[in-house]
C-alpha cells in the first residue's frame, strides 16, 4: 500500500512537468512503472500477467464509461458512420497490412504477424480521450467526434481478432469466415443493445433514487462494471456496452451531472494511472532492446503506411478533406489497449508470446512519444482547429426537464473584458415560471457581491451568476465575452463580419462586387456552403464566394445559423 501510494504520488506530481514539456501524461505513468520495476531504481519484481490483465480490463471499463459520458450525441450527426467504418473495416485493414509486414520482417508465420497486427490495430480510448481533452486545442466537430467515437467503438473488433487468432494458434484449426462474421455480429449486437438499455435503466435509477451526492458516481461505476462483465459473460462486447451506457447517461440531462462528472474524472484518472503503472512494472526494459529495431520499423510502418491507408479507404465515402484524413490517421494513438491485448497470447502460453508483447510495448512507447507529443502542433498545422467558443465556467441543473420550457439551470460566466454592460432587460427582469429571458442572480467582484443596475460596468475577472434555459446559454456567453470574441484570433478565423445563414446570396454579391452569373434570388449563403462542402457540415467549414471567404460560425443541428465573412483573403 505504501509503495502504491508513493508511485501514484510521484506520477501525479511528475505529470505537471510533462504538461509543460508537451508530452502525454500517460507516458509519465508508464515511465514511473518502468523505473520502479526490477531493472529500475525501485527493484520491484512484478511478473503477474493475470493480475495486470484483470486490472487493465477493469481500468479500461472505467475509462470508457467516463469517455462515453463526455461524448455528446450531437457529434453522431457527422461522425457516427465514419467512426464505425474505422472501428470495423479500419481495424481489419490495419491488421492485415501490419500483419503481412511483421511476418516478413520477423520471419515468422503469417498468423503470428496477423496476431501482432490485431493487437496494435485499434486506437486506444484512454490515450485519445486524455490527449484530445488536455491538448489545449479545440478540433472541429467532424474530426474530434470521429476520433472519440472510433476509439470507444473499435475495441470489440480488435479483441475479437486477437481471441480468434490466439485460439487458432492453440488448436491449429482453420479460420471460418462465417464463424468470424457471426461472432462479430454477436459482439456488436449484444454490446449495443444491452449497453443502451442498461444506460436507460441507470438513468432511470439516478433520477428516481435519492442518494448522498458523492454516491452517484460510485453508483454509475458499479453499474457500469456490472454491465461490462455481464455482457462479456453472455458473449457480447463489454467495452462497447459500457461506452454506450456512459453515452446514454452523459446525455440524459441529470441535475447532478456537474458534480458526477468531477468525481468520474478523478476515478478515470486513477484508473489510467493504476493501469499504466502496473503495465510499466510488468515490462523488463532491457528486453525491449532485443528487438528494438524491428519494433521501430513496425511502428513506423503502422504510423506512416498502414494507418493512413486504412483511414483513406474507410473515409473515402464521406466528406472529409485531405488534411482531416491525415490528422485522423496521425491521432491513431496506441496505448493501454494494445498492451492488454498482448497479454492474451502470454496467458495462452503461445511460443512467440514474449516477442509479441515486447514489440507491442515498444510500438506503444513510440506512438505516445511521437504522435502523442505532437497532437496540438499537427492540428494547428493542418488547420483542423476552431477557436474555443465562449462558455460558462460552472453549471447546475435546477429543473432537469430539458425538453420543456420549464427547464432551468444556474450558470456562472467569467467576464474577460472591461466596459461591458449587463442588458437592462436582464437586470430588471424578475423570476418567472418560464424563464423567457435570462435572470441575473449575482455579480461577484473580488470575491464580494455587487449591487447591479443598468449602468453597472463589468470588469475583467468579474463572475456573473444567471438563471437560463439551456438553449440561451451560448448567446449569453457570447454577450459577456463580446470584446474577446472580436479578438484578432477570432477575426482572422471567422472574419470581420457575421451574417445569418439565410442571408440572400444575390444581395451579398451586389454589396461586395461578386459576379452575379448563376445566382438566383432564392439562393442563400447556407445553400452555397452546402453545395460546395456537402451535407455533413460543422463549425469551421469554409468556402470561397468571389473575393469573400465564408466560414460557418454557429450551427443548430443541421442548420447553419451564423456565417463569418472575411474580405480579400486568399487562404482557404
Amino acid at each position: 500500500m505504501f509503495l502504491a501510494g508513493v508511485l501514484l504520488l510521484v506520477s501525479i506530481l511528475a505529470s505537471s512537468l510533462t504538461v509543460r514539456a508537451g508530452l502525454p501524461l500517460l507516458l509519465v505513468f508508464l515511465g514511473v512503472g518502468m523505473l520502479a520495476g526490477e531493472e529500475g531504481i525501485g527493484q520491484l519484481d512484478f511478473d503477474n500477467s493475470g493480475l495486470a490483465f484483470f486490472v487493465g480490463n477493469l481500468s479500461l471499463a472505467v475509462i470508457l464509461l467516463d469517455g462515453g459520458m463526455r461524448t455528446k450525441t450531437s457529434t453522431f450527426r457527422v461522425a457516427l458512420w465514419p467512426s464505425l467504418s474505422l472501428a470495423t473495416l479500419g481495424v481489419v485493414l490495419t491488421t492485415a497490412a501490419v500483419g503481412a509486414f511483421a511476418a516478413w520482417l520477423l520471419d515468422v508465420k503469417l498468423i503470428y504477424g496477423l496476431l501482432l497486427g490485431a493487437i496494435v490495430g485499434s486506437t486506444d480510448a484512454a490515450a485519445v480521450f486524455s490527449l484530445l481533452r488536455n491538448s489545449g486545442v479545440r478540433l472541429n466537430e467532424r474530426v474530434g467526434g470521429t476520433l472519440e467515437i472510433e476509439s470507444g467503438a473499435n475495441d470489440p473488433m480488435a479483441i475479437l481478432l486477437v481471441v480468434m487468432l490466439t485460439g487458432l494458434l492453440q488448436t491449429a484449426d482453420h479460420l471460418s469466415v462465417w464463424a468470424f462474421l457471426a461472432q462479430m455480429f454477436q459482439q456488436f449486437a449484444l454490446g449495443s443493445i444491452i449497453g443502451l438499455l442498461g444506460g436507460k435503466l441507470l438513468l432511470l435509477i439516478l433520477r428516481r433514487v435519492p442518494l448522498v451526492e458523492g454516491l452517484y458516481a460510485i453508483l454509475i461505476i458499479s453499474f457500469g462494471l456490472a454491465v461490462f462483465s455481464g455482457v462479456n459473460m453472455v458473449g457480447g462486447s463489454g467495452f462497447l456496452a459500457v461506452y454506450l451506457a456512459g453515452l446514454t447517461v452523459g446525455n440524459g440531462h441529470l441535475k447532478q451531472l456537474e458534480s458526477i462528472s468531477k468525481v468520474m474524472d478523478g476515478l478515470a484518472w486513477l484508473a489510467q494511472a493504476g493501469m499504466f503503472l502496473l503495465l510499466g512494472l510488468l515490462v523488463t526494459p532491457s528486453s525491449l532492446l532485443t528487438h528494438g529495431l524491428e519494433a521501430l520499423a513496425i511502428a513506423a510502418f503502422l504510423i506512416f503506411v498502414a494507418r493512413p491507408l486504412a483511414v483513406m479507404i474507410c473515409l473515402l465515402p464521406f466528406d472529409f478533406r485531405w488534411s482531416e484524413n491525415f490528422y485522423i490517421s496521425w491521432v491513431g494513438l496506441r496505448g493501454a489497449v494494445p498492451i492488454v491485448l498482448a497479454l492474451y497470447p502470454v496467458i495462452a502460453g503461445l511460443t512467440n508470446a514474449n516477442l509479441l508483447f515486447e514489440i507491442t510495448f515498444t510500438v506503444v512507447l513510440i506512438s505516445l512519444l511521437l504522435q502523442g507529443s505532437t497532437v496540438p502542433l499537427v492540428a494547428r498545422w493542418l488547420k483542423v482547429v476552431v477557436p474555443p467558443a465562449p462558455a460558462p465556467t460552472t453549471r447546475f441543473s435546477l429543473i432537469d426537464d430539458v425538453n420543456s420550457h420549464y427547464s432551468l439551470e444556474l450558470y456562472e460566466f467569467f467576464v474577460q473584458a472591461d466596459s461591458l454592460h449587463i442588458p437592462a432587460s436582464v437586470v430588471q427582469n424578475v423570476p418567472s415560471a418560464t424563464v423567457s429571458t435570462p435572470q441575473l442572480v449575482a455579480l461577484v467582484r473580488d470575491k464580494k457581491p455587487m449591487v447591479v443596475n443598468a449602468e453597472t460596468e463589468l470588469k475583467a475577472g468579474d463572475r456573473i451568476w444567471m438563471l437560463l434555459h439551456p438553449d440561451d446559454v451560448n448567446e449569453v456567453a457570447l454577450r459577456f465575452s463580446q470584446q474577446t470574441s472580436e479578438s484578432f484570433l477570432l477575426q482572422n478565423f471567422f472574419g470581420e463580419f457575421s451574417i445569418r445563414g439565410d442571408a440572400s446570396l444575390l444581395d451579398l454579391a451586389k454589396v461586395y462586387g461578386v459576379p452575379l452569373e448563376g445566382i438566383s434570388a432564392e439562393d442563400t449563403a447556407a445553400e452555397l456552403l452546402q453545395r460546395q462542402l456537402g451535407k455533413s457540415l460543422v463549425v469551421g467549414d469554409r468556402a470561397r464566394f468571389g473575393n469573400l471567404r465564408l466560414t460557418i460560425r454557429q450551427m443548430n443541428g443541421n442548420q447553419i445559423e451564423v456565417i463569418g465573412l472575411k474580405l480579400h483573403d486568399k487562404a482557404q
